[in-house]
């Protein structure tokens, strides 16, 4: 079943969705360097996918609604190993406000948002606790890959590594999955980094480049991957999202 995704609908479904008390999910990601195997578009477009698998199958409880992705986020740590787009916070911030406002102003009043890239998350939980006062919003952020089902399942299929990190054996085989032509199939075999970034101990925190902890830009094993293991991970994902989605819990006030 294909998933309703809004920028192939006309305004009046739109509106009429609305009146049905549809979610809209909202994915947001990242353009910033994946190594040198993967394309930078990994966090975006895992995030899109993951949304659509989690929209197409709500059905029948319900109706949800993918809105356009927003490829660009936090990612000022990755700019010295190029291929980067970053915004400052004030800028994410108003981007992500002026976005669930037109939502909201359209009449929706649920809106996941289901990140691709670890450096939003913080932000934004601090926007979705400013948005459901200021707008009397029901507001969800998802990390797909920190669900605890989700992050389980993920530690018990992959063989190397655990969880995502970054354009290591997760999203390499998602990817090799998803758009294997975009997959630099030699340089990845070459491409395995450390299998966790070496942060500061808990209570502390020091801003660190990507580089100074990767200098290659990978955390994880590439050359585990492959586009079947893939395929898994993004069902998971997805079935992962669309269980919270339709857990009653989730929206209670």
């Amino acid at each position: 079943m294909s998933a309703l995704e809004w920028n192939r609908l006309r305004a009046p479904q739109l509106r009429s969705l609305a009146k049905e008390d549809t979610i809209v999910i909202l994915p947001v990601g990242s353009t910033e360097q994946h190594g040198p195997h993967l394309p930078v578009q990994v966090d975006a477009l895992l995030a899109t996918e993951v949304s659509l698998g989690a929209a197409s199958r709500f059905k029948p409880e319900g109706k949800a609604l993918v809105a356009p992705t927003l490829w660009c986020g936090l990612a000022e740590h990755h700019m010295d190993l190029g291929g980067t787009f970053t915004l400052d916070h004030s800028t994410y911030h108003s981007l992500i406000h002026c976005l669930c406002k037109s939502i909201r102003r359209h009449g929706f009043q649920r809106i996941c948002v289901v990140n691709g890239h670890g450096g939003n998350i913080h932000a934004l939980h601090v926007i979705a606790a400013e948005l459901k006062h200021e707008l009397d919003l029901r507001i969800l952020v998802c990390t797909y890959w920190t669900l605890p089902e989700v992050a389980k399942s993920f530690d018990e299929i992959l063989e190397k590594q655990s969880n995502v990190r970054h354009a290591g054996e997760a999203e390499t085989s998602m990817l090799l999955y998803l758009k294997p032509e975009l997959v630099d199939q030699e340089a990845l075999q070459k491409a395995d980094g450390p299998l966790d970034l070496k942060m500061m101990g808990p209570g502390s925190y020091r801003w660190q480049s990507f580089k100074s902890m990767s200098p290659n830009g990978v955390i994880g094993c590439p050359s585990a991957a492959y586009a079947e293991k893939g395929a898994i991970l993004l069902d998971v994902a997805s079935k992962g999202v669309c269980r919270l989605l339709k857990d009653q819990e989730t929206w209670s006030d």
